[in-house]
């Protein structure tokens, strides 16, 4: 089976990284840094909004089950692609909107679906997703690993993630593992 690789940054990789790993064909999800300017940043360091790097997932997937324009689809929709360095209440560099492509066809098709939303009429505002070819990534502690699943009483993931699983769950039912 060959695999590929896609690096997403859509706010707190909590949420992010929960819903991507419920998709068919995503094999692995991995939260982490990525995009900035210093080797294996700690998650301190990152919030402090001084490393420039984003929160990410590197997620592993099967391109014969999920498309990448499927994995856009889903990133476009669970995130707000309008707000600069800002997902509700997350604010800073490290919470911006970017796709780190690994790849030129991954580029191409990026900055596609992005003209086709921004026709689309579906944002108000411009999107401002960073689309940038990858450079770098650390994967986070542990303890940000699978985070949603291992903190459920966490009062964040009861209030935030949890509403925008619920939103993916009822969008994207056709795309769930069995």
């Amino acid at each position: 089976m060959k695999t590929n690789l896609i690096t997403l940054g859509a706010g707190c990789f909590w949420c992010t990284e929960t819903i991507f790993s419920r998709l068919k064909g995503v094999i692995t999800v991995v939260s982490g840094y990525a995009d900035g300017d210093i080797e294996n940043p700690t998650y301190e360091q990152v919030c402090s909004g001084t490393t420039n790097h984003a929160e990410v997932i590197q997620i592993e997937y099967d391109p014969n089950v999920v498309s990448f324009d499927q994995l856009l689809d889903v990133f476009f929709a669970i995130h707000d692609p309008t707000t600069l360095n800002r997902q509700g209440d997350d604010i800073g560099t490290q919470y911006r909107s970017t796709v780190l492509y690994h790849n030129d066809a991954q580029r191409v098709a990026t900055l596609e679906k992005i003209a086709q939303l921004s026709q689309s009429g579906e944002y108000e505002q411009a999107i401002v997703t960073k689309v940038a070819a990858y450079s770098n990534f650390y994967s986070a502690e542990s303890y940000h690993q699978n985070y949603f699943t291992n903190n459920t009483d966490n009062r964040y993931c009861q209030l935030v993630v949890a509403k925008k699983v619920q939103k993916f769950l009822t969008t994207f039912s056709h795309l769930l593992k069995a």
